[in-house]
C-alpha cells in the first residue's frame, strides 16, 4: 500500500504545532502588558525586557552560565577531537566497547548521571562550583561533540594525509596543516552546539552548583514568584531566540564542513 502523502504532511503539520505551540506563546506573552499569563492580552509592552538589565541576580546568573557554557564547549571539543580522530582513523582492541561508554551520556538520565558524578565529587572533598558545573557539562556535552566530529574525520580524503606523508611531513605537522583546516567547519559547529546545550541545561547545574546560580537554575527559581513570570518569559524569549541562532550558525557551519570535504550529508540539525 503507497502511503498518503496528505496524511503525513497533516501528521507533520500537527506533530509541529505540537511541538512548537509553547515555545511560540513565550513572546506572546513576554510581550504582554498583563502580570497574568492569560487570554486575553492586555496590550503590547517591553517594560519586562527592560527590567532585565536592573536585576543584579540575572545579570550574575548570565555571567555564570556564559563562563560555564564557554569553557564546557571548549573541553568538550577538545576530547570529542581526539575521540573522533581516534575511532575514524585507527583500529584497536575494545574501540566499539569503549566509544559505546562515552556516549553512554547520551541514553542516561541527567538525574542520575548528576547524582553520579555530585556523589563522586563529595567523596573527592571537593567543594562545589562552577569548576563543578564544567565538569558535568563537559560530560554531557562531549558525546554531541563527538557526533558531530566523527562525521567531519569521516568525510576527509585518506589520499591527501597519505600524499602530505610522502612529502616528508610527520602526524603532527599533516594534522596542523592539512586535516585541521578541513575538519575546521565541524569544530566549530562542535562549539556551537555545545555552547547551547550547556547553556539550556538544568539538571546537572542544579546538583553541581552550590552556591552558583546559572540562568536556567535562575529561571526555576524565580517561577514560584508570579509577579516575577512576565520578567521570566522575557528572559526566556531572549534565551530561545540565542539558541535558535547559535543552532542555524551551527547547521551553517556543518554543512559548510561536509560540502568542504566532499562528504555526503546524512542530515543534520536542521
Amino acid at each position: 500500500m503507497k502511503p498518503n502523502p496528505s496524511g503525513l504532511r497533516s501528521y507533520t503539520i500537527i506533530y509541529l504545532i505540537f511541538l512548537y505551540a509553547p515555545i511560540l506563546l513565550l513572546p506572546l506573552f513576554a510581550f504582554n502588558d498583563g502580570t497574568i499569563i492569560a487570554f486575553p492580552l492586555k496590550g503590547f509592552t517591553t517594560k519586562w525586557f527592560e527590567q532585565l538589565a536592573g536585576s543584579d541576580q540575572l545579570l550574575n546568573a548570565v555571567k555564570n552560565s556564559l563562563i560555564v557554557a564557554s569553557a564546557s564547549a571548549i573541553g568538550a571539543t577538545v576530547l570529542a577531537i581526539f575521540a573522533a580522530r581516534a575511532s575514524t582513523r585507527y583500529d584497536f582492541k575494545g574501540k566499539g566497547g569503549l566509544m559505546a561508554l562515552i556516549m553512554l551520556p547520551l541514553v542516561l538520565p541527567e538525574i542520575i548521571i548528576a547524582m553520579a558524578i555530585l556523589v563522586v565529587l563529595l567523596q573527592m572533598g571537593l567543594n562545589l562550583g562552577l569548576h563543578t558545573i564544567i565538569l558535568g557539562h563537559m560530560l554531557m556535552c562531549t558525546p554531541f561533540a563527538i557526533a558531530i566530529l566523527t562525521a567531519a574525520f569521516q568525510s576527509l580524503d585518506k589520499s591527501l594525509e597519505e600524499a602530505a606523508y610522502d612529502l616528508g611531513e610527520d602526524a603532527f605537522s599533516t594534522f596542523r596543516l592539512i586535516i585541521l583546516p578541513l575538519v575546521l567547519p565541524g569544530i566549530i559547529s562542535s562549539l556551537l552546539i555545545s555552547f547551547t546545550i550547556s547553556m539550556d541545561e538544568f539538571i546537572l547545574a542544579a546538583f553541581l552548583g552550590g552556591t552558583e546560580t546559572t540562568l536556567p537554575v535562575y529561571i526555576y527559581s524565580q517561577l514560584r514568584f508570579p509577579k516575577a513570570i512576565p520578567v521570566i518569559m522575557a528572559v526566556a524569549t531572549c534565551l530561545v531566540a540565542v539558541s535558535i541562532c547559535l543552532l542555524i550558525v551551527a547547521e551553517y557551519f556543518r554543512r559548510r564542513g561536509i560540502a568542504k570535504t566532499g562528504g555526503k550529508d546524512t542530515g543534520g540539525f536542521l
